[in-house]
């Protein structure tokens, strides 16, 4: 048989699959794998918290109290922690169980917002204590904070904002983005989480006063539109969102344990 070379057929390295939808299913592809790894790290992060011993986080994270230092303070700041502290060991006394000591930082800024870190540290803005109205305000955004501790969504935040830092480093190459982990762990926590806190620190705030009264001016001073505070707490809304849903769970929790909604505040004075 006598060979004969020829052209190969015309189009033969051509894919049939127009190169939009090998795009599409490529990039579809990544981002399914993407959110299964979230999600599988999310409920890995769930089922890990709870076991993490408290003095090895406490140990992990004992850096973050470097920044609280009396030395570092000046008179007028120092002054504004020590009084803060002094509140937070009284709720804290309210509850025995406490894996450790907690520690209020007073952060520099402006805008009003708590913050609670790993560790047993409790971060307080200048910008909240000039907005608050009373002691059991103040108490009131304290105990909420040691719910979160409670409940370890401290730690749960941070393991997915690791997770969400490591993601987008590996989508942009620049590991400078896992130190935006810190921040991430900032971003507000789920309703339940929320929920679950302000059940906690209601409880603590009725040990200590004998009654709820506070915490229901703070959210009608927060929530109500056109007021000048809701528009001053816009930081401490982001991280800590405030529902009509959230506002009734609270008070028909205080209504069932019979906690009285109506109180004298004491004034905050430092």
């Amino acid at each position: 048989m006598e060979f004969r070379p020829r052209l190969p057929a015309e189009g033969i390295n051509v894919s049939h699959t127009h190169p939009l939808r090998e795009a599409f299913v490529l990039v579809g592809g990544v981002l399914a794998v993407t959110a299964l790894f979230m999600v599988l790290s999310a409920l890995a992060i769930d089922l890990i918290v709870p076991h993490i011993p408290p003095h090895w986080e406490a140990r992990i994270f004992a850096g973050l109290w470097a920044g609280s230092n009396e030395e570092d303070l000046d008179q007028e700041t120092r002054q504004q922690r020590q009084a803060v502290q002094a509140l937070l060991d009284r709720l804290a006394a309210h509850w025995p169980e406490a894996p450790y000591r907690f520690r209020v930082s007073i952060l520099d800024q402006p805008t009003p917002n708590a913050l609670a870190f790993p560790g047993g540290l409790i971060g307080v803005t200048s910008g909240l204590l000039e907005q608050v109205e009373s002691e059991n305000e103040l108490a009131f955004v304290l105990a909420h904070e040691l719910g979160h501790f409670r409940h370890r969504d401290h730690l749960r935040s941070l393991g997915r904002g690791l997770v969400l830092g490591f993601v987008l480093t590996l989508a942009t190459g620049s590991s400078q983005l896992l130190q935006l982990a810190p921040m991430l762990a900032e971003r507000s926590f789920a309703r339940k989480q929320e929920r679950e806190s302000d059940g906690f620190g209601l409880e603590l705030v009725y040990r200590e006063y004998g009654h709820v009264a506070a915490a229901n001016d703070f959210f009608q001073r927060i929530t109500e539109p056109g007021l000048p505070l809701a528009r001053e707490l816009e930081g401490y809304l982001s991280t800590h969102p405030v529902s009509e849903t959230r506002v009734a769970d609270l008070w028909t929790l205080a209504q069932q344990r019979g906690w009285p909604l109506r109180g004298e505040p004491l004034p905050f004075s430092y």
